[in-house]
């Protein structure tokens, strides 16, 4: 497996690699850097009581990563990154200290974007395409194979929805005071 996805990140290495991305890619991928972005974006949310139970969900989602990914998937499997195998890259990115499997960037990335997706396709679309570049430079960076992308994308995609619906659930039963409208509309949220 190892052999044929890194024959795919050396194709992108090889079509694709220009002096544009080799600047673009970096700046990019740092929106899924820890996630500390997307912690933002959901704290702000909780600023505003219109799109907080929004920002709830996000959180949610995030800590289900950093519990299951981050704590367990991730030490568990510790797989070798490519750029490990491949000496030969240039690479345009500080190495990391932590495994490749499933790409944690992607996994905070989607996590949130699904949120929004459901809650609110005006945050939604945006987040949905910064997504999609942070996975892809993963890919051009070296830093992941394709199928760590794609198992962070799956899995953020999962961890969104339990996120929005575990919070959806216990604010409707305990939201007493409506801190937390909006539980019916997701779209005046």
């Amino acid at each position: 497996m190892n052999v044929f996805e890194l024959g795919i990140l050396d194709f992108i290495q090889e079509t694709f690699r220009c002096t544009f991305l080799d600047v673009f890619f970096p700046i990019v991928t740092k929106f899924g850097d820890g996630g500390i972005f997307w912690i933002a974006v959901s704290i702000l949310f909780l600023c505003f009581k219109k799109t907080r139970r929004t920002g709830l969900m996000m959180g949610a989602a995030l800590t289900l990563g950093v519990l299951i990914v981050n704590c367990g998937i991730k030490p568990l499997v510790a797989r070798t990154r490519p750029y490990d195998l491949n000496p030969a890259i240039e690479l345009l990115v500080d190495k990391l200290a932590d495994g490749s499997f499933p790409s944690g960037h992607t996994l905070a990335c989607f996590e949130c974007t699904t949120v929004l997706m459901f809650r609110d396709k005006r945050f939604g679309i945006p987040a949905l395409v910064l997504s999609i570049l942070v996975a892809l430079s993963r890919l051009y960076l070296y830093v992941h194979y394709p199928s760590d992308v794609l198992v962070g994308l799956l899995l953020g995609i999962l961890f969104g929805w339990c996120g929005m619906k575990l919070v959806g659930y216990l604010l409707d039963r305990y939201d007493r005071r409506g801190w937390f409208p909006d539980a019916s509309s997701p779209v005046s949220d």
